[in-house]
């Protein structure tokens, strides 16, 4: 996998993991409200699927 489909992959499942945090029972959301802009901010931007 090329590294900035690695970055992305990653970052997207970091998101999908803290949103799916913020909705248990007892999170912190005060961490998931400070996390969460600069985990979205850090996204880069989509690779470019292979043969475009």
């Amino acid at each position: 996998m090329c590294p900035d489909c690695e970055d992305f992959a990653r970052t997207v499942l970091l998101l999908g993991q803290l949103a799916l945090y913020a909705d248990t029972t007892g999170a912190d959301l005060d961490f998931v409200e400070a996390v969460s802009p600069s985990l979205a901010a850090s996204l880069p931007e989509p690779p470019i699927a292979e043969g475009s």
